[in-house]
């Protein structure tokens, strides 16, 4: 079994032992660990649940109804496996080698380096040794440098394996998004609906900006907003792909001023998905943080509810999630803002995942961990403006 090789300062492995008690220890293992299920969203402005998945069983292909989001399909994660060793080897970065563990080829991008030749047989294995998967070279070491992109080694077999979604018909139609089952909730929780303007304050890479456009039949007027040029790039070449371009205004904005610098705005809902610690995405090979880090950006967070509070009308909604597990990032930030902006706490009209920890609205709160749901490391509040007195 690979294990994450992390690289957490006494503050906050502290921090996790504050969320996690005993079970610290099992939470660090699952985090090299991918989710026994693989979700993606159907498009349902293009096509029907049951036309997706009746398109992909006539091919053979594994894939199954989640029992409580209705756009929401799954393929089963299989493994792990047993890989087939070579003495020749490709370094992979951290990034491409957690991609070329599920069974993705490895891309020409993704190489660090190595010993290997065209049509060789060689082991990927990350920057710290452990083998990934087995394949054949399509690239001899030389070439590096003078091919940008392509596929540097042909996967044949990998530690665990799912269906390479961006390889499917039904991918490059735009009839599926990959998306967590936990990303997906934000969304059902928020129930956009046609007549309201809602703002995605965070919204790169659209996954999010996407569902409220699909749940709301295309009608609600959504702006999406994202600080980074290239991520906005991203969003806008995705919504493109799943015919949404026309459904939602994007702009590049720091999302901790849209209430001044868009101070025409008012939203009836406000989606918040700040930039979080990332601890509880899977799987992750290595990581390295320190406890100031998770201090700074609970600062950082509770400037975007800020912002929301000025946009948001009164007795209007605001979404608040991440994919991170510090108490720190989630209810500490959520108490803030209860304390500071006099928001009240709502009830989540579906409830999965687990409860949160450490205040007295815990009921209200849903959390997701690796170790006990085989789902990335999540949370999510909903907030609602209180009508002036």
């Amino acid at each position: 079994m690979i294990r994450a090789k992390l690289s957490y300062d006494v503050g906050l492995m502290n921090a996790l032992r504050k969320v996690y008690g005993s079970e610290v220890e099992a939470f660090l293992n699952s985090l090299s660990t991918p989710p026994s299920r693989y979700y993606v969203r159907v498009n349902t402005l293009r096509a029907t649940v049951d036309e997706v998945i009746n398109r992909l069983r006539n091919r053979g292909i594994d894939v199954y109804r989640d029992e409580h989001i209705h756009e929401a399909i799954y393929f089963p994660v299989k493994g792990p496996y047993d890989v087939p060793t070579s003495n020749k080897v490709v370094v992979a970065d951290k990034r491409a080698a957690e991609s070329v563990m599920l069974g993705a080829d490895l891309y020409i991008p993704g190489v660090l380096g190595g010993n290997f030749s065209k049509g060789s047989e060689v082991n990927v294995i990350t920057p710290y040794g452990d083998i990934v998967a087995y394949g054949i070279s399509l690239i001899d070491y030389d070439e590096l440098r003078k091919k940008p992109n392509g596929i540097a080694v042909k996967v044949i077999k990998s530690v665990y394996e799912v269906v390479k979604i961006r390889e499917l018909t039904e991918y490059s139609e735009g009839l599926i998004y990959p998306q967590s089952l936990p990303s997906m909730l934000v969304g059902r929780l928020m129930n956009p609906l046609d007549s309201e303007v809602i703002v995605d304050a965070c919204a790169a890479p659209g996954g999010k900006t996407g569902h409220l456009i699909e749940l709301s039949n295309g009608r609600a007027t959504i702006y999406a907003f994202d600080h980074s040029v290239s991520k906005v790039k991203d969003m806008l070449h995705e919504l493109n792909r799943l015919g949404h371009s026309g459904l939602v205004k994007v702009f590049r904005a720091d999302s901790r001023y849209i209430h001044v610098d868009f101070p025409w705005l008012k939203a009836d809902k406000v989606l918040i998905d700040p930039p979080c610690s990332s601890l509880g995405v899977i799987p992750k090979l290595a990581d390295s943080k320190r406890y100031e880090d998770i201090l700074t950006l609970a600062r950082y967070q509770i400037q975007f509810i800020r912002s929301a509070i000025n946009i948001v009308k009164p007795g209007g909604l605001i979404a608040y999630s991440t994919c991170t597990v510090t108490f720190e990032e989630n209810e500490e930030v959520i108490s803030k803002a209860i304390n500071e902006f006099k928001l009240e706490i709502v009830e989540p009209t579906i409830k999965l995942g687990s409860k949160g920890i450490g205040t007295q609205f815990d009921e209200y709160l849903i959390r997701f961990h690796p170790h006990i749901h085989r789902q990335p490391g999540y949370f999510i509040a909903l907030l609602r403006k209180r009508f002036s007195h």
